[in-house]
């Protein structure tokens, strides 16, 4: 007996939401994990000739942290290969760019492939047909389409009227830089800075510090009293470990309150993170020093390979946060002092290299952190930061990664740190790793114009320190 058309329909309909639930349960499994966060990450600038390197730029649109570990870059040929370092994420809002000049080279008609590890499944791309003038870059950040416009690596791009940050600007000051040290004084590896006063505190990454005096010719030489003159080598609380030092400040009290250094890892184990900021008495005369006090931060905060952690930190006084109206992250209301007890006066902000992120901490002198800020610089790392009274603003500046670009930020009318201006460095300083930068202060103001200070990393010519000028 042949079925009717009507219950043939409605066995057919029963049976299909029988198994309707199953089928979308099965696509749902079959979806990889990976796929709605790889999507948030885009290629966002492309630079093939100009003053640096080929570069391809990513950036993440999305709310969530990505680890980009081992995912590859590539160019219009399969064999062309750049994989991205273990460890490296990329936040929400962040840029980073990756000079691959050296696995591969981005011609007048090329492209810029984003793949994941597998290496076969595309992410993102972009193809031009004529070399970037200087820079070829997505308009809006992460969602618009490829424009030619200015150079912004690592940084918000410059899309013009209705589209993209901060144009970059001139160095406000003086266009040439000198040497400001004795020719091979400290090698490589110089790191952060700080001038306190008539002494500047130099980090350097094998675990030591530096108390630097003036030479008398406008530059810095090591001080040859209390033991310093080879520098002093840094301990973990206890006497052990050696701290991969990279950041140094201190308070508005100056080093009476103990001189503070930013560190990534322990050099005695240098494959694992361990994001730390330590406080050193630095009255004795030994030539070994043993933090008093750390801070391990390194639970708080996005995992990042152990080189690429805590680069940058220097302190903001709580009158300028609360005068500023500065809004705290860990209570969403204005920031409020006493709600912490004794932690110094002030907030520590500390940069991180492999995010460009830049974090506030009030450090209690009992030892516990408490973060109050998280905030994207704009910047694919930050090699340093540096507080600056006179102006009230906050410096946060990276090496030849963004071709020394320097960001200032201040708190806006919302409570938060946003950039007031993107930065070149000075036009008569070349492209240097420069790690470290320090800024005079007020009373060295001399015709409108301050100094400024650069440490160079690679100590570039056998130099690495170099003295410029900022207007006051």
């Amino acid at each position: 007996m042949t079925e009717p058309r009507a219950s043939r329909r409605r066995r057919t309909l029963a049976l299909w939401l029988a198994v309707a639930p199953a089928l979308a349960a099965a696509t749902l499994t079959a979806a990889p994990a990976h796929a709605a966060p790889a999507d948030d990450i885009r290629v966002n600038e492309v630079v093939t000739t100009g003053d640096v390197d080929d570069s391809i730029e990513l950036y993440n649109k999305g709310a969530a942290t990505v680890d980009i570990s081992g995912w590859i870059l590539k160019d219009d040929s399969n064999s062309s290969k750049y994989k991205i370092a273990s460890g490296t994420t990329l936040a929400p809002g962040a840029f980073r760019a990756f000079d691959v000049h050296s696995s591969f080279g981005l011609g007048s008609a090329d492209k810029a492939r984003l793949y994941l590890p597998d290496g076969s499944t595309l992410v993102d791309s972009f193809t031009w047909s004529q070399h970037s003038a200087p820079s070829w870059s997505r308009c809006p950040d992460g969602t618009g389409a490829f424009k030619a416009a200015p150079l912004t690596l690592g940084a918000a791009n410059n899309c013009g009227t209705g589209g993209g940050g901060t144009s970059p600007v001139a160095w406000p000051g003086g266009s040439s830089v000198s040497n400001a040290d004795a020719s091979n004084v400290f090698g490589q590896d110089l790191s952060g800075l700080q001038q306190d006063g008539s002494v500047m505190w130099g980090a350097q990454n094998s675990g030591k510090l530096w108390r630097l005096v003036a030479d008398g010719s406008g530059g810095w030489t090591p001080d040859t009293s209390a033991g310093w003159s080879s520098g002093k080598s840094l301990r973990f609380p206890g006497g052990s470990g050696t701290p991969d030092s990279e950041g140094v400040t201190v308070t508005g009290a100056g080093a009476a309150d103990g001189v503070y250094v930013a560190s990534e890892r322990n050099g005695d184990a240098s494959g694992t993170s361990r994001l730390s900021v330590l406080r050193y008495d630095v009255t004795g005369t030994s030539t070994t020093l043993s933090a008093t006090r750390e801070w391990n931060l390194t639970s708080d905060l996005p995992s990042v390979g152990s080189n690429l952690g805590l680069e940058a930190v220097t302190w903001v006084p709580d009158g300028y946060l609360t005068g500023a109206g500065f809004k705290d992250a860990s209570t969403g209301a204005a920031y409020d002092p006493a709600h912490y007890g004794a932690h110094t006066g002030g907030v520590f902000f500390v940069g991180v290299e492999g995010t460009g992120m830049i974090y506030g901490y009030v450090l209690a002198d009992s030892g516990t952190y408490t973060r109050v800020a998280a905030i994207t610089s704009g910047l694919a790392g930050v090699m340093e930061l540096q507080w600056e009274p006179q102006a009230s603003r906050l410096w946060a500046v990276c090496d030849d990664t963004c071709s020394g670009r320097h960001r200032t930020l201040g708190v806006d009318a919302s409570g938060a740190f946003v950039t007031t201006a993107v930065l070149n460095r000075p036009s008569g300083m070349p492209n240097l790793n420069n790690e470290g930068f320090s800024i005079a202060p007020a009373g060295e103001c001399v015709g409108g114009t301050k100094p400024v200070y650069w440490s160079d990393d690679s100590n570039t010519g056998g130099h690495a320190l170099r003295r410029g000028t900022l207007t006051c």
